[in-house]
């Protein structure tokens, strides 16, 4: 029997997107998108307003950051894990690999509403999975190369499972995250720093 990897590779995590994870996402509001569960998260944030050792990002919004990463690391909101799945994830590789555009967290025009983030992370994820559909036998055997850095040498196969764990069980943080949001709450609690309505937006 012969086995079609690409599509075997694609769909493990193309069938997870379509039915477990994007269905989640959908209608997710700002509130929900800035939402800060307890003090001290990392966040997305209006540029001049974080309080993270590094706040970078290339538009009217930053995303919290430190380098090296805190131990333990902070607790994180959706905005910043759909920030971190579109570029840490998603975007470099598809860059890298696939000839898709530079992408850098210091020049990335970060989301400042959930629709943005979804269509970021929408955009991103097509990217991704058209270029492992395109990889082939001889793709998915070829060596990672130096944008990988310590896992240069590992095959291209090795990399799209990574990416593919990394997105599932990003994407299940995020739903958490969501979740666990009461359903009613004071007005403004845990909010942080979130931009009052009309500021950044856009």
């Amino acid at each position: 029997m012969s086995i079609d990897w690409n599509h075997e590779l694609v769909e493990q995590l193309d069938r997870h997107w379509r039915h477990q994870l994007r269905p989640r996402l959908a209608g997710l509001t700002d509130d929900e998108y800035f939402w800060e569960p307890v003090g001290g998260c990392w966040s997305v944030r209006p540029q001049g307003m974080s309080t993270a050792p590094l706040a970078v990002g290339g538009g009217a919004f930053t995303i919290d950051y430190a380098h090296p990463e805190p131990d333990p690391p902070p607790v994180t909101t959706i905005a910043w894990r759909l920030g971190h799945m579109v570029v840490g994830v998603l975007g470099l590789r598809v860059a890298a690999h696939f000839g898709g555009p530079a992408v850098e967290y210091a020049a990335f025009p970060w989301a400042g509403t959930a629709d943005q983030a979804l269509a970021q992370l929408d955009e991103a994820y097509a990217a991704w999975t058209a270029g492992v559909r395109r990889l082939g036998e001889e793709g998915l055997a070829r060596r990672c190369g130096p944008a990988e850095h310590d896992f240069a040498e590992y095959p291209m196969a090795s990399l799209v499972l990574h990416i593919h764990r990394e997105m599932i069980h990003h994407g299940a943080e995020v739903a958490l995250l969501r979740a666990r949001q009461p359903t009613h709450r004071p007005r403004g609690a845990h909010l942080g720093t979130r931009p009052p309505a009309g500021r950044g937006r856009g």
